[in-house]
């Protein structure tokens, strides 16, 4: 009896060894993770290198963009340079694709580019050798509007050439023209007749200069191919500042005119004008502005009998020969009578008065005559023109 009752005991205990070691063999091992591998990169394509001027070009003209640009790559060890080892400064753009010239070049030089553009396709040299033009003839240019000058609310912007500058040229150097001001100013450049043996640009704003405002116009030419003219030799810059407003009402019918400066008349006074019996002694109606001054001026009229006459306090208005000056001989008639040969006539008194407050580019606006200012009557008639023909006269309308 009692050996029968260990058997089951034992056979639970081994069925339960075997229990357990079922339940055992179905768990599964924990899995590992595997370090991940990264995919190599794709290769780039070989970097393609494109020069401005092209390899080989002759008679660059200096003002042309000179660029080096990079596709599928970055450039590295840009240079230009001349024969002699002469560098020329340039900037990298933030992408580093593109390298471009920051001064032009020298004329008559050969110019080389080195440097290389790279990506993971591989590495492409920067080659390629042009020369710049060896003009044999130059264009020059000035301005009547010197640096730190204060200037009238009418004064234009005046650049004189001294050749002629052929049309089909015009609209480069036009391009190569600015004018920025600290205030908005709306203005245009216009080609008047050519004059003293050379063309002639001038600027002026669509409506008087706003008071106060500085000025800066800057002529890029170096290097700008002109044609027949050549080529552009030198820049040429100027900084002014517009004054205060002072206008000159002048109405031949009142044999008067009033000094109106910053809105305030500060002057009338009695004045005798052209006289209307013949037209070429009347004074030309329309705004004419203020070109130059002197205490004495020697003035001639062949044609009725008077040469090299001192007028004194004579203000210039116009190059036909139109005068804001003293004239005792007609002081009988100012305020009465128009009996000049078109000048406008003060007292000796009251011209200077009006000269020492006369600036360059001060508007004269004359009404009351039978004969209009324009381009008949000189190299200054800007303000006669209208704005709709001033600014078709651009090179760039």
């Amino acid at each position: 009896m009692h050996v029968m009752r260990l058997r089951p005991a034992l056979a639970t205990v081994i069925l339960g060894a075997v229990g357990l070691a079922l339940v055992a063999g179905c768990t599964a091992p924990q899995a590992t993770a595997l370090p991940a591998v990264a995919a190599p990169p794709a290769l780039q394509p070989v970097p393609k290198v494109t020069v401005d001027p092209p390899d080989g070009t002759k008679a660059v003209a200096p003002a042309e963009p000179i660029t080096v640009k990079a596709v599928n790559g970055k450039l590295t060890g840009v240079a230009l340079t001349d024969s002699d080892g002469t560098a020329v400064p340039g900037t990298l753009s933030a992408d580093g694709a593109t390298w471009t010239a920051s001064v032009p070049p020298k004329f008559a030089r050969t110019y080389h580019f080195t440097g290389s553009a790279s990506s993971t396709g591989g590495t492409t040299p920067v080659t390629g050798t042009f020369a710049t033009a060896s003009p044999r003839r130059y264009l020059t240019a000035s301005t009547t509007i010197g640096d730190g000058q204060s200037v009238g609310v009418a004064a234009p912007i005046m650049i004189q050439f001294n050749r002629s500058v052929p049309v089909a040229a015009r609209p480069a150097v036009e391009r190569a023209l600015a004018v920025t001001t600290s205030v908005p100013v709306t203005g245009s450049w216009a080609w008047l007749p050519d004059a003293y043996d050379g063309s002639r640009v001038h600027w002026r704003p669509q409506n008087y200069w706003p008071v106060g405002t500085t000025v800066t116009m800057a002529a890029h030419l170096y290097g700008v191919n002109v044609g027949a003219a050549g080529y552009g030799k030198t820049d040429l810059t100027t900084r002014f500042t517009v004054g205060r407003s002072q206008i000159v009402k002048a109405d031949a019918r009142t044999h008067r005119i009033q000094v109106v400066r910053d809105g305030q008349t500060v002057m009338d006074l009695p004045a005798s004008y052209g006289a209307d019996s013949d037209p070429r002694r009347v004074t030309r109606s329309g705004t004419h502005i203020v070109m130059g001054k002197s205490q004495t001026v020697l003035m001639s009229n062949p044609d009725f009998g008077y040469n090299d006459v001192p007028e004194h306090w004579a203000v210039r208005i116009s190059n036909n020969g139109e005068f804001i000056h003293a004239n005792p001989l007609s002081v009988s008639a100012q305020g009465k009578r128009n009996i000049t040969h078109g000048c406008i006539n003060l007292s000796t008194a009251n011209a200077r008065s009006y000269f020492d407050t006369a600036l360059f580019g001060d508007p004269v606006e004359i009404s009351g005559t039978p004969v209009q200012l324009s381009a008949a009557d000189g190299d200054v008639y800007d303000w006669a023109v209208p704005w709709d023909r001033w600014t078709a006269m651009s090179a760039l309308h």
